[in-house]
């Protein structure tokens, strides 16, 4: 094989390695341990994510690689219609070319105003129905006032935040009372095919492996992280999007495009020649389709919070239920009398 990756190699790899890793723990407790710890979270270089994202959008065919974020951006926009009123005022954190703004119309947004840490996609903000403005602001410190906004939206840009607790919090103070965040990112089991490939190819190469894919925050998690923000009426669901490719240097190739390229301070910058091609045979062998291709999947993870309101909804108390539930089960047994067997 072109890799020098033995075949016995593969076969053992394929009964013994797990199809998918286990995701990074990011519970509460784990963000809170580690916060007291270190005093901030510092997982990500984030001026090389504010490089890596002007220079893809410095590309002169930067938009081909545009169609994860377009279809997320969309995704999210469907879910800012469902809420039936119309926002004077809304807000997108990491907002990119305005992936969300352009699929929104005046009906629902009144005025725009869009931030994000490459000041390249703010030169190239898409037309959208509404007033917009670009601000040039890292995720991690909005420079807006408390109160300001009716509405909160974020799309594939959450996932690189370091303190992701601290963010949230933000976008809750800068929300109005009763006013929503929807957002969507990058978690779960997202690229693990890419990720399992890797490790394995530098563990057989290079006798061991560094973190080539950023951890990601487990579904299960993001509740809580938004529910200790101060969010309430809370919704969290996950979409997962498989993509296609020729083969995984075009995965990566794309990545890079994307400005998606890991970031994580213990990353290797240093890649051996060898050690790729063998990744990406045991991405074929492990992964790859009958076509030829080979998926790459992922995990979107959807939020909605509203900030809270004395006009919202409230639980009802403990203890204050009228019906027990164990009549429940009396709904559907019939009445048994004489006249209910007449015809």
């Amino acid at each position: 094989m072109a890799s020098g990756i033995s075949r016995g190699f593969l076969r053992t790899l394929r009964a013994s390695w797990p199809v998918k890793p286990a995701p990074v723990p990011t519970s509460p407790g784990t963000w809170s341990r580690f916060l007291s710890a270190r005093g901030s979270m510092n997982v990500f270089n984030r001026e090389m994510k504010r490089r890596q994202k002007n220079w893809a959008a410095s590309l002169p065919d930067g938009h081909q690689y545009d169609y994860l974020r377009d279809e997320v951006g969309r995704r999210v926009a469907d879910r800012v219609y469902d809420v039936a009123r119309t926002f004077p005022l809304a807000l997108d954190v990491g907002g990119g070319k305005s992936h969300i703004a352009e699929h929104l119309s005046r009906e629902v947004v009144e005025r725009f105003f869009l931030t994000d840490i490459s000041e390249n996609h703010l030169k190239q903000l898409r037309r959208s129905e509404m007033p917009t403005v670009g601000v040039l602001a890292d995720e991690e410190f909005l420079p807006f006032k408390e109160n300001t906004f009716d509405l909160v939206v974020s799309s594939l840009s959450l996932h690189w935040i370091n303190d992701l607790p601290g963010a949230l919090k933000q976008i809750l103070q800068v929300l109005k009372p009763d006013g929503v965040f929807i957002g969507a990112m990058v978690g779960g089991e997202s690229l693990y095919e890419l990720r399992c490939s890797l490790q394995l190819a530098e563990t057989e190469r290079e006798g061991g492996f560094s973190p080539r894919v950023s951890p990601y925050t487990a579904v299960t998690d993001l509740g809580n992280l938004l529910g200790q923000a101060g969010f309430s009426m809370l919704t969290v669901d996950i979409d997962e999007m498989q993509v296609n490719y020729p083969g995984m240097v075009e995965v990566m190739a794309d990545l890079q495009g994307m400005g998606e390229s890991n970031c994580s301070w213990t990353r290797r910058s240093l890649l051996h020649r060898d050690t790729i091609l063998a990744a990406a045979a045991i991405y074929k062998e492990m992964y790859g389709s009958e076509d030829g291709s080979v998926p790459a999947t992922f995990d979107i993870l959807y939020m909605i919070g509203w900030k809270p309101h004395e006009s919202q909804a409230k639980p009802a108390k403990r203890g204050s239920a009228t019906v027990s539930l164990g009549d429940l089960s009396k709904i559907s047994q019939p009445s048994g009398g004489a006249d209910d067997q007449k015809t």
